[in-house]
């Protein structure tokens, strides 16, 4: 006799969990166990190693297990967390080449609303790098940061909500994270990593208003 029970609906179709999975199933997982992770239902520990197994996963059959005691399985059915309006998460056009942004005794700016890639590579020598990203289209739940600020700067500033991963090395450098404030499920994860040497990282959420008593 087969087994008849279904597979959770946020990680796959009912049929055919050897087919390959797509960047927007990958991107689902992610929301998924953002969420869970958020809601305290997931460490950090089990959280990133469940994004390794979600980046090493071929197919739908690889993603179930990931995810399977997070979501409903039975006859309710699983809605994903929607996104808050304040982000703009859009993987249909991603692209898989890291965007590079080059700042040697110059500046580079970036803000409104323009694409950021899942993979971004900067370099800041000399000179300063700006992200605004708080009207930007995010091409992934997952956005990855490698920096190198040789007497330089890189400044991001991001929507409320994002949760932010420092994994920088500092050589008489500096990386402040300020503003963030609790991460909202759904929102995106800026994972910021490289090197300051004599340089500086500055990633800000929205400064909270001061309120006249």
């Amino acid at each position: 006799m087969s087994d008849s029970r279904p597979e959770p609906s946020n990680v796959g179709p009912i049929a055919g969990g050897n087919l390959r999975a797509s960047d927007a199933d990958r991107d689902q997982v992610a929301t998924v166990l953002n969420t869970a992770y958020a809601e305290g239902r997931l460490t950090r520990d089990e959280h990133d190693e469940r994004l390794s197994q979600l980046m090493a996963a071929k197919t739908f059959d690889d993603l179930i297990p990931i995810t399977r005691d997070l979501v409903v399985v039975g006859n309710r059915a699983v809605r994903p967390t929607p996104v808050p309006s304040s982000f703009d998460i859009d993987t249909t056009a991603a692209s898989e080449e890291p965007n590079r942004l080059v700042a040697i005794f110059s500046g580079v700016s970036r803000t409104g609303k323009w694409r950021v890639r899942r993979k971004n590579q900067a370099l800041a020598v000399f000179g300063g790098i700006d992200l605004d990203l708080r009207e930007a289209i995010f091409e992934g739940a997952t956005i990855e940061m490698s920096g190198i600020c040789c007497f330089g700067s890189l400044d991001i500033k991001v929507p409320a909500g994002v949760e932010v991963r420092n994994e920088m090395v500092g050589i008489f450098g500096d990386t402040a994270i300020k503003y963030l404030g609790d991460p909202i499920p759904g929102a995106p994860t800026l994972v910021i990593k490289g090197l300051t040497l004599f340089g500086g990282v500055t990633v800000r959420g929205p400064k909270p208003s001061r309120r006249r008593t």
